[in-house]
Parts: C-alpha cells; structure tokens; sequence
C-alpha cells in the first residue's frame, strides 16, 4: 500500500473509556502501515457531531469505519445510518451485562443498514482491524502478500508453541 498521511480507517469510540480496547485495532493497522485516525463521539451525547462525521468521513478519503461502543451500542448503528462506507462494530463491555447489551445493540441492526459485528473487546477490535485489512487488500497486491505474511506467521507460532509443549512432555 503507498504511503499516504490521510487515513483510510478511522476508529470510532464513544468515550475515551473504550481506547484501552481500541488500540488493539490500532496496533494491528499500524503493523500493516495502514493510516488510520481515531475519533471520540457518542451517539447519545454528541449527535450532531457524530452525524457531522459520519456523513463527511467519505470524503475525506475515508474506506472503512470501526466503531467501538458499549452499553446501548448504537453508535455504529447510528453512522451506519448516515454513510455508505462499510461499518465495522466492536462490542465493549461496559456494564454488568458483560458486553452482552453492546453485543445484541451493534448486531441486531434493521434491514438495510449492515454493521459487520466482532467479538466482544479485544479480540473483537483485532478482527475489526483484521476484517479492513482484507478488504483493502481486494484491489492492493502489496497489502495482500502482508495480510498473507501476517496469517502465515500466526500458524507458524502455533507449531512453535505446539513444539514448546513437546518439550516439556518429554
């Protein structure tokens, strides 16, 4: 992918509680030199500015949201009712439900307004960052070989971690 200063992704959160889960996305875009921003606004709190961004996002040169949410969780729902660019929704575990609210807020979305919906936290903000990758990857050759690296690299470690407990068995 060519270098470029202006993001492609942006990381959505809806109050800065949610970053510490976020920059697992972060990280994984980084590692594969995809520019990306991070922005805080609240479906709830900040309406006029969510919509503000959703709806300028594209023209920005924006490809690709990833919004993090818990609780109610409407946020991705809600700047995916304003773009057409592809959402991507992180549950976060914000309450006593365990991210079981976020979960069920993000991924019951009504016809014709698709959120793609990860996991719960972590693992979820990963898969968002690796679910972009893949996407951009369609018309990036470059971007392909990394992401293509990056899964041959993980079943790599599986065998060195398979090998590690051998070790210990004999």
């Amino acid at each position: 992918m060519p270098k470029r200063k202006t993001p492609i992704v942006s990381i959505v959160m809806g109050s800065d509680s949610d970053l510490p889960v976020m920059e697992e996305a972060s990280r994984l875009l980084k590692a594969f030199d995809i520019p990306y921003e991070l922005f805080l606004t609240s479906a709830h709190r900040t309406p006029d500015r969510t919509s503000a961004f959703a709806k300028e996002a594209a023209k920005r040169g924006v490809r690709i949201l990833i919004v993090g949410a818990g609780a109610a969780a409407h946020l991705a729902g809600v700047i995916a009712s304003q773009t057409d660019l592809p959402v991507i929704g992180v549950p976060i575990d914000a309450t006593t439900l365990s991210g079981l609210d976020a979960v069920l807020a993000t991924v019951q979305m009504p016809g014709g307004v698709p959120v793609a919906t990860m996991a719960i936290g972590k693992a979820g903000a990963k898969n968002a960052a690796l679910f972009a990758v893949r996407m951009l990857s369609l018309d990036d050759p470059d971007l392909k070989e990394k992401l293509h690296e990056y899964i041959a690299n993980m079943a790599r470690e599986v065998e060195r971690k398979h090998n590690d407990l051998s070790c210990r068995a004999s």
